[in-house]
């Protein structure tokens, strides 16, 4: 069996972010032998950013895709759309609803069934945008998917930024083999 590398990764900035937000990420990344990129998203709706994703991000086998929160979001609509030959899927933090209003999440899940590459979700137990029992719930809709989660975190992976990045790095060397 002959091993391809692990494919590059693009990610994604949360919605008060930039792509320099993503620095720890990218060079934690790199550090582990990954190529990472960020990219700079546009501030409006996700589902009117992914014709901006698009225009960046190559669409290949190649490549992995993600981002924190916003930015993951972006990615995993990129993801779902027919025809789309990504990877791997990462997010960090996924806003699966609105602070309060877990009544939201069909909305921001509805097209997960679509995303056909291997996704790895890391958040939080309590992370606002995420309540972990609907999360939980949630990641039965995707195909072929892996959460971690960490308790008595919100929606920040910094203070676990280490493992989180650890356990990515493993995840694309798995999907690249």
């Amino acid at each position: 069996m002959s091993l391809r590398s692990a494919p590059r990764i693009y990610l994604g900035h949360g919605a008060s972010g930039d792509a320099t937000s993503m620095a720890p990420f990218v060079a934690g990344l790199e550090r582990r032998g990954i190529a990472a990129v960020a990219v700079d998203l546009p501030r409006r709706r996700a589902e009117d950013a992914v014709s901006a994703w698009r225009a960046t991000v190559p669409d290949d086998l190649g490549v992995a895709v993600g981002g924190h929160s916003y930015g993951g979001r972006v990615a995993s609509l990129a993801a779902a759309e027919p025809g789309t030959s990504y990877a791997a899927l990462v997010l960090f933090s996924y806003p699966l609803h609105p602070p309060g209003s877990p009544e939201r999440t069909e909305a921001r899940i509805a097209h997960w069934p679509r995303i056909a590459c291997p996704v790895l979700l890391l958040s939080g137990e309590s992370d606002p945008f995420a309540r972990i029992e609907l999360l939980r719930t949630a990641v039965g809709l995707l195909p072929d998917a892996r959460l971690v989660t960490y308790p008595r975190l919100g929606h920040t992976l910094r203070p676990v930024l280490d493992d989180a990045l650890d356990r990515v790095a493993a995840f694309l060397r798995e999907v690249g083999s």
